[in-house]
């Protein structure tokens, strides 16, 4: 069993043990404690404790009532909140809206151990309990919410979680700087127009702050979807700790005011976050409640990088660690892989070394450093920018110098990859390496869709991209002599996705032999331009309109139009091709989905085609020897078909395995 004394104090024992007679900070959080760099709770913490601070740990508090609130008195400075590693309403809930059985960021993996908005109710009750004490709210939920903002859930505009909260300062994006600037403010009870020298920070005004750009205000944005997306293109234009403006929203007789986003970590202050003393565990008061699941996944991984520069529109990265790309050190990550390989349980696999983007390790081009990211042009979307910097060189050493470790026989890239990238690169040396050494078997990978005009939306490059890269794929394990897949991840529903996309979707995967087992709805979460347009139906940066699935039934013949393979979505798919006119994809020639009513299983519809291919064997053979002619072409070849084109030829994932 650990020593609970290397960990952050929970009880109050804990409290005395260590000779306070308060803590600074109480740190509220809707996960249950993981000291591990990978949970923001642990990062928070670590670096107040490095400054000084003392800070305890409240962990999945009974939200019921104000007691667990109570459990260590009154902080000498304040209170810290944060719903967790994800948004509370994402962790409870599918894109279906349906209730999560699980958490995997609970012991055990109990679901229910925190509240549906659970900053808002952990804020509220920390009132009930202490007054005005200071509060100072941060993290995923908090980020996202930071303005008027379109819950999905409720579907309507909510205030800022600033205003339901009543909390006095909002921390966004990355926490190490900020959290340390806020320390400070708490604890000298400093005057609340120093927040406005602060970066990074969202706090209540009476007026908006001079020379920020005043965006429509809440009641704007509740009653008109254009006022909506016009608020929402400033937010995202003015993420960029260079180029940016304060901004200024109206609730009611006050202002929301967002100060300048803070400047991207340098190397050597990332190389301090993840030099603090992490046990990479959960604390001691699960170890009899079975664990926090969610550790599986990251305690053999390492983060080398922070920011991405892909900005594909359903991503919330831009507002959380923005487009500017910062990395670690080699070093520094090599001594966090040394670590990993004298842990208990540690069997020789590093499972990741990643990040957003595993294969970004460096800004996108030399000038964002100095004038930030350009505000109406992307990197790599729709093609790579011209200045473009494509280097997969320090990546390659840094991977090579991890596998020479001592105890590590292998070590997995896991990670997104962007594959538009690896294929802006002049060399094939990272391609090669990856499939050579840090893949097993499959490589997952995200084209998300194959329609132009989905790919359009998203801010994903083309299909002639994607395929390419299966092209190349495939030719270096054939020159390496490994026999491996890819593995590609869809996102079914999204905006810009119609009947006719989705069959689109659904003929190249009949095209490449693959059916996913499972499908990802998208999912209008806070914050992603995605998300502006499924609320409003246009797209805020040209005002045209953009067409949204908002049905659950229009959502479900989507999905079961990727998986049509499976008998028991015979029937949305059939109405879903009969609804898009596309008949000719319903019968039992190679090239349709699904079959006629009457069949009603796979092995059904199997054995009919098995005879009708037995049947047109039968015919062109009769023919040849009777002498008339060349055997007939294939019945199958009719409209729609695509079999033959470069994506058919590719080899991807056979059929069923898994993602």
């Amino acid at each position: 069993m650990a020593d609970r004394l290397l960990f952050p104090p929970t009880t109050v024992g804990d409290i005395r043990a260590r000779g306070w007679d308060a803590p600074d900070f109480v740190y509220v959080c809707g996960d249950a404690y993981v000291d591990h760099p990978s949970f923001g709770a642990a990062v928070i913490t670590r670096t107040l404790e490095a400054a000084g601070y003392r800070v305890a740990i409240l962990a999945q508090p009974d939200w019921r009532s104000t007691a667990d609130f109570k459990r260590f008195g009154r902080p000498n400075y304040g209170f810290l909140v944060s719903s967790g590693v994800i948004d509370s309403m994402v962790n409870h809930y599918t894109a279906a809206k349906k209730r999560r059985s699980s958490d995997v960021y609970t012991p055990g993996g109990k679901a229910a151990k925190r509240p549906d908005r659970a900053v808002i109710v952990y804020c509220n009750l920390i009132r009930q309990a202490y007054g005005d004490i200071p509060i100072a709210i941060g993290g995923v939920e908090a980020s996202l919410r930071r303005f008027a903002h379109y819950d999905y859930w409720d579907d309507s505009v909510r205030r800022s979680i600033l205003v339901d909260s009543t909390a006095d300062l909002l921390m966004f994006g990355m926490g190490e700087r900020s959290i340390l600037v806020t320390a400070d403010w708490m604890s000298r009870g400093a005057p609340a127009w120093e927040c406005a020298r602060m970066r990074g920070v969202c706090y209540m005004a009476p007026a908006p702050m001079r020379a920020s750009i005043e965006i429509p205000s809440y009641e704007e944005c509740a009653a008109s979807k254009r006022k909506y997306g016009e608020a929402f293109l400033v937010q995202y234009n003015e993420q960029d700790p260079y180029r940016g403006h304060p901004i200024s929203q109206r609730h009611g007789d006050r202002y929301v005011v967002q100060t300048l986003p803070d400047t991207p970590l340098s190397r050597e202050e990332l190389d301090r976050t993840y030099a603090l003393p992490y046990q990479r565990t959960w604390h001691p008061d699960y170890d009899g409640l079975g664990g926090v699941p969610a550790i599986e996944e990251v305690q053999f991984s390492i983060a080398h990088t922070r920011g991405c520069f892909g900005s594909c529109s359903f991503c919330a990265i831009t507002f959380l660690q923005g487009r500017i790309v910062s990395t670690r050190s080699h070093e520094s990550v090599l001594e966090e892989a040394r670590t990993i390989t004298q842990m208990p349980g540690f069997k020789g696999y590093i499972h990741d070394v990643g990040g957003p983007t595993a294969n970004f390790r460096r800004p996108s081009c030399d000038k964002q450093l100095r004038h930030g990211t350009c505000a109406a042009r992307q990197c790599l979307f729709p093609r790579p920018c011209p200045n473009l910097t494509v280097d997969h060189t320090d990546y390659i050493q840094l991977l090579r110098e991890i596998r020479a470790l001592p105890r590590v026989k292998k070590v997995f890239v896991r990670s997104g990859l962007r594959y538009d990238y690896i294929m802006a690169d002049k060399s094939d040396a990272f391609l090669r390496e990856l499939c050579q050494y840090h893949i097993s078997g499959q490589l997952k990978v995200a084209p998300e869709h194959v329609s132009p005009k989905v790919l359009a939306v998203m801010g994903k490059p083309g299909r002639d991209v994607y395929d390419a890269f299966c092209a190349k794929y495939k030719r270096i394990n054939q020159e390496l002599g490994k026999e491996q897949y890819l593995v590609p991840y869809l996102i079914s529903s999204h905006p810009g996705s119609d009947l006719s996309a989705a069959i689109e979707l659904a003929e190249y995967l009949r095209d490449i032999n693959h059916q996913p087992e499972q499908v990802q709805d998208f999912y209008p979460t806070p914050g992603t331009l995605s998300t502006c347009m499924f609320y409003t139906g246009y797209d805020p940066r040209n005002g045209k309109p953009v067409f949204v699935p908002r049905t659950p039934h229009e959502k479900a013949m989507q999905r079961a139009l990727l998986q049509f393979k499976r008998p028991q979505n015979f029937p949305l798919v059939r109405e879903a091709l009969r609804q898009a006119h596309r008949e000719d994809l319903i019968g039992t020639d190679r090239h349709c989905l699904v079959p006629p009513e009457g069949v009603k299983s796979a092995a059904e519809y199997a054995q009919i085609r098995r005879e009708r291919k037995e049947r047109i064997e039968r015919r062109e053979q009769k023919n040849a020897r009777s002498g008339k002619g060349k055997p007939a072409a294939r019945a199958s070849a009719k409209p729609g078909e695509r079999h033959g084109t470069k994506a058919a030829r590719t080899k991807e994932a056979p059929s069923g395995r898994r993602r």
